[in-house]
């Protein structure tokens, strides 16, 4: 795992913070993520839908991933996300060969990481304050929302 953020990864970073604060003004879960080619352009932008849209798969990484559509070039791209990614998020990222994953932040939640490092994607741990900061606010205020979107049941908060 890498700590160094190049200047694409934090303009990346930046673009997934702002999905996550939209995420959150609209009364979802505040996780955001953006797609990022090697000349640094923006190709797509998502932020966690799952509340809005009464989808569960619905995850910032996923929406952003959708809304790039159909592409070759995924194994030239670089997937940042404020918030470590789950096993679905994590999923989808492999299977379109995503080589570069920058993460805002695992300490709220530790996601795949591992799967990530065992199929060679770099992954960019940013320890962003903004990212830490967001989480840990919204966790304190609806755990109840958040325990639902990372799938614990009720019996078990």
């Amino acid at each position: 795992m890498n700590n160094t953020l190049t200047e694409h990864d934090q303009r990346a970073l930046d673009a997934a913070y702002e999905q996550a604060c939209k995420s959150l003004a609209e009364g979802g879960i505040p996780i955001g993520s953006a797609l990022i080619n090697p000349s640094g352009e923006i190709v797509a932008v998502g932020h966690n839908e799952r509340v809005q849209s009464d989808d569960p798969t619905a995850h910032a990484e996923t929406v952003c991933i959708r809304k790039a559509g159909r592409r070759r070039d995924w194994h030239t791209l670089t997937l940042a996300s404020t918030l470590s990614p789950c096993a679905m998020c994590t999923g989808t990222a492999i299977l379109h060969r995503i080589p570069r994953v920058v993460i805002g932040e695992h300490q709220t939640f530790l996601g795949r990481e591992d799967w990530l490092n065992a199929e060679s994607v770099e992954v960019i741990l940013a320890n962003d304050p903004r990212c830490i900061s967001l989480m840990e606010r919204f966790i304190s205020e609806r755990p109840d929302l958040w325990n639902e979107d990372i799938g614990v049941p009720p019996d078990e908060t």
